[in-house]
């Protein structure tokens, strides 16, 4: 017989919620908290340039302790759907495992903390204090009206949780083998160098960008950021772009552009980091002519420090998969980043090997893994 868990997976996976379509998905999920007795909100949200984003929010309870999950319905596109082994919106199970986008990231997760939620209520009635869902349909896009929103509509109501496991695909290999208690900062940069554009063939008439510019990327990299923390690895910046816009081969460009990335450490913040990059540029550079800008960043480093609630959830999942999870703060960002201005927050959910790939897919037993592991935790945090 399918489990809840596994049962709400494909019934989630079967909304094709491709950001910022819904799809539906939301419904689904709210059907079922309303009918576990859960208070559910529907929070649209809408800024103009960005797309109108529909959100969930449930609570069960009013009082402290509130332990609140998070997570997004939102999926990232299927790509060519003819090269997926099966229709990637059907849910479908093949040799013990389901099928589709958003399987790992993050509807199953989803589908686990609901289903193990609804099952504690049904087993011990209302929590003595409260458990909350936070879904936004905006994780894998611009994350505007999203999660932030979200948790600023929270603020303005009064209510604080006390702690926040986002369901996010943290496992490397095998479930139960890192929770994420952090995530490194990202800030993207642009720098122009300006020379002056001219025929190739009276290079003394014109001022070439293009070789001040690298070797202005090559004073940026020369020496590391940082070593590294007691829980963070070193901050490291990444070239992601070089573009000349020349499609000439007998000019001089005029202008040439750097993009970059930095993740980074708690050693930084965006402000001294910015600060950092412009210093090291202006030490190296002869007469190059150059501007430096920032895009607004959204995504600071932030760490939940190991302690009682970080060590509940990993005894949960050591007594359920015998392995004691590592404690690790690398990957990307997630919505992790905006909740932990609120309070402690963690990330524990599937194995993420396949997410956002051609036939993504998790073991039916994961899912159900899964949520004995949130039932542990909702077990053990409300005593």
């Amino acid at each position: 017989m399918t489990s809840p868990g596994v049962a709400l997976t494909r019934e989630l996976i079967q909304k094709p919620s491709v950001t910022p379509a819904d799809a539906g998905a939301l419904d689904a999920l709210e059907a079922r908290l309303k009918a576990a007795g859960f208070d559910t909100h529907r929070l649209p949200f809408s800024e103009p340039g960005t797309p109108d984003i529909d959100n969930l929010y449930a609570r069960l309870g009013t009082t402290a302790p509130f332990l609140l999950f998070a997570g997004h319905t939102d999926v990232v596109p299927t790509g060519d759907p003819a090269k997926w082994r099966v229709n990637p919106f059907a849910g479908e199970i093949i040799d013990g495992e389901i099928f589709g986008r958003g399987a790992a990231d993050m509807k199953g997760g989803i589908a686990a903390f609901v289903a193990a939620a609804i099952a504690h209520v049904e087993k011990r009635g209302t929590p003595k204090g409260s458990i909350g869902f936070l879904i936004t349909g905006d994780e894998e896009g611009p994350a505007i009206n999203g999660t932030v929103k979200m948790l600023d509509w929270l603020a303005q109501r009064g209510e604080k949780f006390d702690h926040a496991i986002v369901g996010e695909p943290t496992n490397a290999q095998t479930l139960g083998d890192m929770i994420k208690i952090g995530r490194r900062g990202s800030l993207n940069g642009r720098l122009t160098v300006h020379g002056k554009q001219g025929h190739v063939a009276y290079p003394h008439r014109a001022d070439n960008p293009v070789p001040h510019l690298l070797a202005l990327c090559a004073a940026l990299k020369e020496t590391p950021l940082d070593e590294g923390t007691d829980w963070f690895d070193a901050s490291n910046l990444e070239v992601t772009s070089i573009d000349i816009g020349n499609a000439a081969t007998n000019v001089i460009p005029g202008d040439a552009l750097v993009r970059f990335n930095i993740r980074f450490n708690d050693l930084w913040t965006p402000e001294s980091l910015a600060e950092e990059i412009r210093r090291r540029l202006l030490s190296a550079r002869g007469q190059e002519k150059f501007d430096l800008a920032f895009d607004p960043c959204n995504s600071v480093s932030f760490i939940t420090q190991p302690g009682d609630f970080t060590e509940l959830v990993a005894k949960a999942i050591q007594a359920e998969t015998g392995r004691r999870p590592e404690f690790s703060t690398s990957g990307g960002t997630s919505d992790a980043r905006f909740i932990a201005r609120h309070g402690p927050v963690v990330e524990f959910g599937l194995v993420g090997k396949t997410m956002h790939q051609i036939d993504e897919r998790v073991p039916v037993a994961d899912i159900d893994g899964l949520t004995a592991i949130y039932a542990r935790i909702l077990e053990a945090y409300f005593g």
